[in-house]
């Protein structure tokens, strides 16, 4: 299954790896702010999240300012990277992430939006309807050369009642790793 542009965000109910932020679960509705929600699935190994993570913290922080929830998904098999299990996801947190991270642990979540990579984007209105999904920006893994912002100019569309000229990007990653 894959979520595309006007369809509902499928609900969740997911341990959380950063209770300073959300508890320790959350789910779809905790997680959707006034004006709405982004959604990033992401890990801890990938390079090209590694490599934007304080693009993605300081998104996060745009968001917050903007009333639209911003929650980070880790859908990665971590029997194939160790990195990318709970614990980790924990440790990682505790650096300074301004916003949840939860655990699919089942891959349940990952499948039901069709996300392919990580980091990759989902961004929802107030009523949990899909206008923008793909990648933050085009140059993911070296942040000197982003010449592109298509998730906060699709979120400053949306706030500003329109849709988004672009509302569908490839998103630039790491393939998520399934379980077998």
């Amino acid at each position: 299954m894959t979520l595309n542009i006007g369809d509902k965000a499928v609900d969740y109910n997911l341990k959380n790896a950063n209770e300073e932020i959300g508890g320790q679960s959350l789910s779809l509705e905790q997680s959707t702010s006034d004006n709405g929600l982004v959604l990033v699935f992401e890990c801890n190994h990938c390079p090209y999240v590694v490599a934007s993570v304080d693009r993605m913290n300081k998104m996060a922080e745009y968001c917050k300012s903007k009333q639209i929830g911003f929650v980070g998904i880790n859908s990665n098999d971590a029997s194939v990277y160790a990195n990318d299990s709970f614990e980790h996801m924990v440790k990682r947190a505790k650096n300074g992430m301004p916003y949840s991270y939860l655990y699919d642990e089942t891959q349940e979540v990952a499948h039901a939006y069709g996300a392919k990579r990580t980091p990759e984007f989902f961004l929802f209105n107030s009523e949990n309807t899909l206008v923008y999904r793909g990648r933050m920006d085009d140059s993911p893994r070296d942040p000197t050369q982003v010449s592109t912002s298509e998730l906060k100019d699709a979120i400053d569309a949306m706030l500003d009642g329109k849709s988004p000229d672009v509302s569908e990007t490839e998103s630039i990653g790491c393939s998520v790793k399934w379980k077998a």
